[in-house]
C-alpha cells in the first residue's frame, strides 16, 4: 500500500481461545475509526481451538484475520500482523482489553509531537476498576528476590520492584518499558528494531523490545490519556501451570541476553530456591490442580538449576 494513502493507525490483536472477549475488544477499537486519519485492524488467530476466527469474520468483516497454523506465541503472532500493517502508529491490544475513547488518537498524536518516543503505553485498570501497573523499570535482581519473597506491599510497590509511584499515573512520563497488553510503537522504531523477538513465546517480550528500542535511542512513554480496562489473563488461566513455566523460561532468556553472567547465576539461584519453597508449600496445602502446579515448579527448578537450559516450550 502506498504510504501516502496508508491508514494512520494499525491495530493488532493476537487471539487464543478469545471468542467471548473479541467483540468487547474490537467494538471500541472500530468505534475510534473517525478519530484518526485511517484505521486498519488485524486479528491473528493463534491456532485457537475455539471459534475466535469465526466470531471476527462474522461480526467484524472490516477486520483482517490472519490464521496461524500453530500457536506461535504473543510476540511472533504480533509480528505476523506487523509485517502486513501499513500505519505510522502500530498499536498492540490484548483481546481481554477494552480501550477507552480517544486512545488511538492519543497514541498517534503523541508520536507526531514527541520525536524521541519509540513506544508508548496507556493507563490500565482491572475489570473491577482498580489500578493496574502499566509502566515499569527494567528488571533487576531485587525484583527477582521480591517476586519470590514479597515481604510486604510497600516493597513490592516500590522502586526496588520496578514500580513507579501511583501518583505518576496521572501524568505522561518516560519509563523503561510499558505493558504489552496496550502498547503502541512508532513505525520508524519498529523498522529499526524488527518487532518482537519471536524467541519469547509468552511474557517479557515487551521488556526485551523496549530495551532494544532504548539501545537504538528511542524512549518509552506512559500516557494516561490512552486507557483501557484490562481483564488480565483470560486466555491463560486454564493453563496456569504451563504459563508459570513459560514466564520463567522467558525471564531466564531475558537475563541471559541482557545481564552479566554473575547476575544471571544469582537470578537462577534465587528462582530455584523460591520454586522449591513454593512446591513444598503447595504440596502441604493440597487442593485441586496442586499436582500440576508442583510439577511446574519442578520444571522451572530443572531449567534454572545447575546445567539447566531454557529448552523448547512444552508444546513446541
Amino acid at each position: 500500500m502506498d504510504r501516502m494513502t496508508s491508514p494512520a493507525v494499525s491495530v493488532v490483536v493476537v487471539a487464543y481461545n478469545s471468542a467471548s472477549w473479541l467483540p468487547r475488544c474490537l467494538a471500541p477499537i472500530l468505534a475510534q475509526a473517525d478519530d484518526v486519519d485511517g484505521l486498519e485492524v488485524f486479528v491473528v488467530n493463534n491456532a485457537s481451538p475455539d471459534t475466535s476466527a469465526a466470531v471476527v469474520r462474522q461480526g467484524f468483516p472490516a477486520v483482517h484475520v490472519i490464521d496461524s497454523p500453530q500457536n506461535v506465541g504473543f510476540g511472533a503472532g504480533c509480528n505476523l500482523a506487523l509485517a502486513q500493517a501499513s500505519g505510522r502508529t502500530l498499536v498492540m491490544v490484548n483481546p481481554d482489553c477494552e480501550i477507552r475513547p480517544g486512545t488511538l488518537r492519543t497514541f498517534d498524536e503523541h508520536f507526531r509531537t514527541c520525536p524521541k518516543s519509540g513506544a508508548a503505553g496507556g493507563r490500565l485498570t482491572y475489570g473491577d476498576g482498580s489500578f493496574q501497573d502499566a509502566a515499569f523499570r527494567f528488571p533487576s535482581l531485587a525484583q527477582v528476590f521480591l517476586d519470590v519473597w514479597p515481604l510486604n506491599w510497600r516493597l513490592t510497590q516500590s522502586r526496588l520492584n520496578g514500580r513507579y509511584p501511583h501518583a505518576h499515573d496521572a501524568t505522561a512520563f518516560v519509563c523503561d518499558f510499558v505493558l504489552g497488553a496496550l502498547m503502541a510503537v512508532r513505525r520508524e522504531a519498529y523498522e529499526a528494531t524488527g518487532g518482537f523477538d519471536p524467541a519469547y513465546f509468552m511474557y517479557v517480550e515487551e521488556v526485551d523490545w523496549c530495551r532494544r528500542l532504548r539501545t537504538h535511542g528511542w524512549e518509552a512513554w506512559h500516557l494516561p490519556s490512552a486507557a483501557a480496562t484490562h481483564h488480565a489473563g483470560q486466555s491463560t488461566r486454564t493453563v496456569a501451570g504451563r504459563m508459570f513455566v513459560e514466564l520463567h523460561r522467558s525471564r531466564l532468556r531475558y537475563y541471559r541476553r541482557h545481564w552479566s553472567p554473575i547476575a544471571v547465576a544469582a537470578a537462577r539461584a534465587i528462582t530455584w530456591v523460591g520454586c522449591r519453597s513454593r512446591a513444598r508449600r503447595l504440596a502441604r496445602e493440597g487442593g485441586p490442580g496442586i499436582l500440576a502446579q508442583v510439577d511446574a515448579c519442578r520444571e522451572v527448578m530443572r531449567m534454572v538449576g545447575p546445567g539447566g537450559t531454557i529448552g523448547p516450550r512444552a508444546d513446541a
